[in-house]
């Protein structure tokens, strides 16, 4: 998953507390200046809203990160061209008690499979970045 979590008293709005989470996590200061934007806020699977926050962080390689043990167990990344290729793309279909049906993006053959919230955030930011590639 994405760096996350509650607001602060003392943050300012969404983009503060994503900047203040991700410098808590992994250790990375990223400037207000690189937001890009925030996307449309999303319902999570407990009713909580999050309010995903883009921003550049440049070149990977140049970046130190020092992820926070006791919040972040491991960290990997994807290349954008590894995202947008079909054969790593999916959907999980989903069906609730009551027999209600949704599905979700996934992504696969990397590191990890990327589902739920990640890839629903994942693909907004695709839509986004690369429209009419994804």
């Amino acid at each position: 998953s994405f760096p996350g979590g509650r607001r602060d008293p003392a943050d300012g709005d969404a983009v503060a507390t994503a900047l203040r989470e991700t410098r808590e996590e992994l250790g990375v200061a990223v400037a207000a200046t690189s937001v890009w934007g925030q996307l449309r806020t999303l319902p999570d699977r407990h009713g909580m809203t999050v309010a995903p926050v883009v921003a550049n962080l440049g070149p990977l390689e140049a970046l130190t990160l020092n992820p926070n043990p006791d919040e972040v167990e491991e960290v990997f990344t994807l290349p954008l061209a590894h995202l947008l290729r079909e054969e790593n793309q999916g959907y999980t279909h989903f069906r609730t008690a009551s027999g209600y049906g949704y599905t979700l993006p996934v992504f696969l053959n990397g590191p990890h499979k990327v589902w739920g919230l990640t890839a629903i955030v994942t693909e907004l930011t695709l839509e986004l970045l690369v429209p009419g590639r994804y």
